[in-house]
């Protein structure tokens, strides 16, 4: 079974600003799709990088933040690059929606009102 990316326009504006800095984040997305969100919810396999947030109710979707996303621009950090990413998960329509990509460094915390406005606008309609 495979899922299905989206990426909302916020998003892909901060990973497009992300990658001017930050060279190999194509591929490292790619290498968190495969590695860490399909092992986590295809195959249940928990290698402890997605993470739960807890706090957001839609019946549709559950938001989870990367925390461990191995930049390989960032060399000798790994997977503690400080790269962090929030994203949707539908499980019944095996779809993620990427919402949010931020260097912890220049931003402590995921954008709540995102979050919710994701949720009012993609979660709730369905």
């Amino acid at each position: 079974m495979v899922i299905e990316y989206f990426q909302i326009r916020k998003f892909k504006k901060e990973f497009k600003k992300l990658k001017k800095k930050y060279k190999t984040l194509d591929t490292d997305l790619e290498n968190v799709k495969r590695f860490a969100i399909e092992m986590f919810h295809i195959q249940n396999i928990n290698n402890n990088s997605c993470f739960r947030i807890p706090g957001f109710k839609s019946y549709h979707c559950e938001i989870y933040k990367i925390k461990k996303f191995a930049c390989k621009a960032l060399k000798g950090r790994g997977k503690n690059s400080g790269i962090r990413i929030i994203y949707a998960y539908f499980p019944e329509k095996k779809q993620v929606h990427f919402i949010e990509i931020y260097f912890k460094g220049n931003k402590e915390n995921e954008d709540k009102e995102r979050i919710e406005e994701f949720i009012k606008e993609y979660c709730e309609n369905d």
